[in-house]
């Protein structure tokens, strides 16, 4: 960088996360569409940075591991020195694909220069080029509608994040969905939207190009890659049903490969963390019915999980009448809308969480903290926080990826949970993660039913192995370890770094899913799913753990198989091509 760049870039900690309006584009137009480009491909800015730096309209951001030019967004909510881009594939060329041993990226506190640009912002197409996509040929159909007999379904459970919201109603007219009544906007998206921009047919990719084939044939191909691949990677799972989950476990041990979730860009800290010190969980019911103080730390639910707080916060319970005997605490890093909801809002400085939960640990047993000042949180600030934590009747904490994917990682988890641990002594404390996928609790369940361990499962040695920072999807991809990769349900070019995404473009990669993801950019061989939850029957657990079986609303489109029988067919066919009996 030349000193005249230099003078013009200025250092600044970025920050990624959901957004309602990522959320929403991306159930009702996809990842290709100009909605979701608007939507994601944007960095919220603090006014007083965007006139220091005398921006325009756009600004390059840039790291050793990439380079972006973004809209710029002005906002309040982002505190000087930091800089905001809703999580997707602009914001993840700049992560670091080092995991420090814990098989996590780090997501959030990504060190970045900013400098004002007149350059053309990035599209979607100039990453896919610079990721090394095999081709970028979307044939998005639409799947047939036809009205005909109307039917109202009732407790419909949402299959979009781990909420599992299991009050829905949904109107059908013949196949059409009409009407969805209890979902938040974004799962209204998906219902109304599920039959646009589908992955109606097979593709297997021959000399550069997609060709449509039959399903046999399609699912020949993928067992080919499987059977003769020497070190396999199954990921995703998370977006499908417990079922699925069962078979790819399967799948993995046929083939000595690695089967993993969606936990390696989420929750995968919180599940080292409770294998180290265990955990102190609770349900919604209890939530309800007696949490008279909830804080959400490093979460933003009123645009990851919009139902969330109407369902469990505001919601009157037997022994709570819900908001006006219900306390809300937010701690975060910027001001985000569910902060706007809060008694009390703490906004820590990025990276520092391990601090402020070490202040409170102390405040709780009445020890000095002699600092002014605990990750950038005044001292009366922890110890108010400490007094309200300590005399409450019933707390619960929610947390997300603020404090899973920032700083000490999983050993935020652990400080977390011994707060928690620690509280009990004192009144009742519970804790929970905000889980994203609708089913990611539901993969590291099977996970851990079937190997013994929640994610990252080798099976290199013919039994089970879970070796954090080896054999994460993360680390592997990164490292170039595997082969060949099957994506069920899953979207790992939106979510890995740069160079776990860029390994894609080297191995054979199958695709599993209903909807063109950007993942398929990549594939050699596309198989086309039904939606579970909409156009399938499965089981899926919430994020406080509790199983719950999914309805079926309509009927697939003409030869879509659910995830499940997809799965079970390729399974018999790699055991018929490596001679092994069923």
């Amino acid at each position: 960088m030349s000193k005249t760049e230099l003078e013009k870039a200025k250092a600044f900690v970025l920050n990624t996360g959901r957004s309602l309006m990522q959320g929403i584009s991306m159930e009702e137009e996809s990842k290709w569409s100009k909605k979701y480009f608007d939507a994601v491909a944007v960095v919220e800015m603090n006014p007083i940075d965007i006139s220091s730096l005398g921006v325009r309209d756009r600004v390059k951001v840039y790291n050793e591991h990439g380079s972006i030019v973004l809209r710029v967004k002005p906002s309040n909510n982002v505190p000087p020195g930091t800089i905001f881009i809703p999580m997707g594939p602009w914001a993840n060329m700049l992560t670091d694909p080092e995991t420090d041993g814990t098989g996590m990226p780090r997501l959030k506190g990504v060190n970045v220069f900013v400098e004002p640009t007149d350059e053309p912002l990035t599209k979607l197409i100039d990453l896919l080029k610079a990721l090394g996509a095999k081709q970028l040929e979307v044939y998005m159909e639409d799947a047939p509608l036809k009205t005909g007999d109307k039917k109202v379904v009732e407790n419909v459970v949402c299959p979009f994040c781990g909420d599992l919201c299991d009050h829905l109603t949904i109107e059908v007219d013949g196949n059409k969905v009409v009407r969805n009544i209890g979902g938040c906007a974004i799962s209204s998206a998906k219902f109304l939207n599920y039959h646009r921009h589908r992955i109606l047919r097979p593709y297997i990719r021959e000399q550069g190009r997609l060709v449509e084939v039959d399903l046999d044939k399609a699912i020949d191909a993928a067992a080919d890659i499987l059977a003769e691949s020497k070190y396999p990677l199954i990921f995703g799972l998370a977006s499908t049903d417990v079922e699925t989950n069962r078979y790819a476990v399967e799948l993995a041990e046929l083939t000595h490969g690695v089967v993993d979730n969606t936990s390696v860009f989420c929750h995968g800290p919180t599940a080292l963390a409770v294998q180290e010190v265990g955990a102190v969980r609770y349900t919604f019911g209890v939530a309800v019915h007696l949490a008279d103080l909830v804080i959400f730390w490093g979460c933003n639910p009123l645009e990851a999980h919009p139902n969330h707080v109407a369902r469990v916060v505001m919601r009157e319970g037997r022994f709570v009448r819900g908001r006006k005997e219900r306390k809300i605490v937010v701690v975060d890093a910027r001001r985000t809308p569910t902060a706007n909801l809060a008694d009390l809002f703490i906004q820590i400085e990025p990276g520092r969480d391990y601090e402020l939960l070490t202040a409170l640990r102390m405040a709780i047993r009445d020890l000095d903290i002699e600092a002014p000042t605990v990750a950038g949180v005044p001292r009366d600030k922890v110890v108010e926080l400490a007094e309200m934590m300590r005399t409450t009747k019933y707390g619960v904490i929610f947390f997300g990826l603020g404090l899973t994917m920032t700083g000490a990682k999983y050993k935020n988890i652990v400080a977390a949970i011994k707060l928690v641990q620690e509280l009990n002594e004192w009144t009742k404390f519970g804790i929970l993660p905000m889980r994203g996928h609708y089913n990611v609790a539901g993969s590291n369940q099977v996970s851990l039913w079937t190997t013994g361990y929640p994610y990252a499962v080798d099976y290199a040695r013919g039994f089970p192995r879970m070796i954090i920072g080896m054999t994460s999807a993360t680390d592997l991809l990164s490292n170039g370890d595997v082969d060949a990769a099957l994506i069920i349900a899953s979207d790992p070019v939106a979510h890995l770094p740069r160079k776990a995404v860029e390994h894609l473009s080297k191995i054979p990669v199958i695709v599993i899913d209903a909807k063109w993801s950007l993942t398929t950019a990549f594939a050699d061989v596309i198989i086309p799913g039904a939606y579970v939850g909409i156009e399938c029957e499965g089981s899926a657990y919430r994020l406080d753990e509790v199983p719950i079986r999914l309805k079926k609303v309509v009927d697939p489109p003409p030869c879509i198989l659910c995830d499940s029988e997809v799965l079970r067919k390729l399974v018999e066919k790699v055991k018929a091509k490596k001679g092994v009996s069923s």
